[in-house]
């Protein structure tokens, strides 16, 4: 090490000295090829000031006392500017650690988001969810049996960051462990609410709306744990009702009791699941009406149900400027008429 600044102190020494006497641009040149040694050597701010005083003393023996007192306290400077700025480079880095902690994360995020939407003749199904940040604590699954009954759910992870991405994935395999009872929709809550509660910490828990559709006789079975209400759009009547469930939250109780409800979807009623990211859409200083939301669908319901659910996106994601307040998913399920 002292061979090293030994080298460089003869090196800035002979710099130095070139551009006292030309003062040319190669000499400026030279001093900043200089300062990329420095950083490969992590020679501090306090050590090239101490260098540049010996070279001061080395070349102007009688160089005043003031001036060699100046270099003293700008040496003092120095050393506290280091020892800030080496904290500095260590949070950048840091963050930079998180930043890549936090890309992992939102990738796995989307490995655990269906690929592709079921496919059934009798359905038309649309779904739209986008993070307000990098990370989303919204989610959604679609179940398909060979019986042709298809479970859908949509949940809302109070968290974020890498650990609601974490208890996502813990919900996606949870949900899949329990091919009896999965297109059950109270069973299968009640199952989910075991998972989480065991294995989720006090300050996060998570709401779901869950639901099995009989694409035989078109029966729709749903039950909620503490989850947004949806819609759902009667045909006949041209009228939109809340999609009411009564459940306590996932995670919350041992033993909670979710209570299943049974609709009838007649050709052209409509489903509408959605996260509390819809509904409190921030217009200005007030909060999106539900009524606001299905005037929306009601605009768009000519068109097929994925082009409804971007459609509706957009016009709320422009009227706050592109910028979300929090996650947001909107699922349709269609009779097809």
């Amino acid at each position: 090490m002292e061979q090293t600044v030994q080298n460089l102190q003869e090196t800035y020494k002979r710099i130095l000295t070139t551009f006292l006497r030309k003062k040319s641009e190669q000499g400026l040149y030279e001093a900043q090829q200089f300062s990329k040694v420095l950083l490969e050597h992590q020679v501090s701010p306090e050590e090239l000031v101490s260098v540049h005083r010996e070279v001061l003393e080395d070349l102007f023996p009688a160089i005043s006392d003031e001036v060699l007192g100046s270099l003293d306290l700008l040496l003092e400077v120095m050393m506290g500017y280091g020892l800030a700025y080496r904290e500095h480079q260590s949070l950048r880095d840091r963050q930079r650690e998180l930043e890549s902690e936090i890309e992992v994360a939102a990738n796995m995020q989307q490995t655990l988001l269906p690929n592709d939407i079921p496919s059934v003749d009798s359905l038309d199904i649309g779904v739209v969810s986008v993070p307000a940040e990098k990370m989303s604590g919204d989610y959604y699954h679609y179940i398909m049996d060979d019986q042709q009954c298809i479970g859908v759910a949509i949940a809302d992870i109070i968290g974020k960051g890498v650990p609601a991405a974490l208890c996502m994935s813990m919900i996606k395999y949870a949900m899949d462990s329990v091919p009896e009872q999965r297109l059950q929709p109270a069973a299968l809550l009640e199952s989910l609410n075991r998972v989480v509660e065991q294995n989720v910490n006090d300050n996060m828990f998570i709401t779901m709306m869950y639901g099995s559709y009989d694409c035989r006789s078109h029966e729709f079975q749903y039950s909620a744990a503490g989850h947004e209400p949806g819609f759902y759009y009667r045909a006949a009547l041209d009228q939109f009702e809340e999609l009411y469930a009564k459940g306590m939250a996932l995670g919350v109780s041992k033993k909670p009791v979710f209570r299943e409800y049974t609709r009838q979807i007649n050709q052209g009623d409509m489903i509408v699941f959605l996260s509390d990211g819809v509904t409190e859409s921030r217009i200005g200083d007030h909060f999106i009406e539900r009524e606001e939301i299905t005037d929306l669908i009601r605009k768009y319901m000519h068109l097929s149900t994925q082009e409804i659910v971007d459609s509706v996106y957009y016009d709320l994601a422009k009227m706050q400027d592109f910028e979300l307040k929090d996650d947001f998913t909107l699922m349709i399920i269609r009779r097809k008429v």
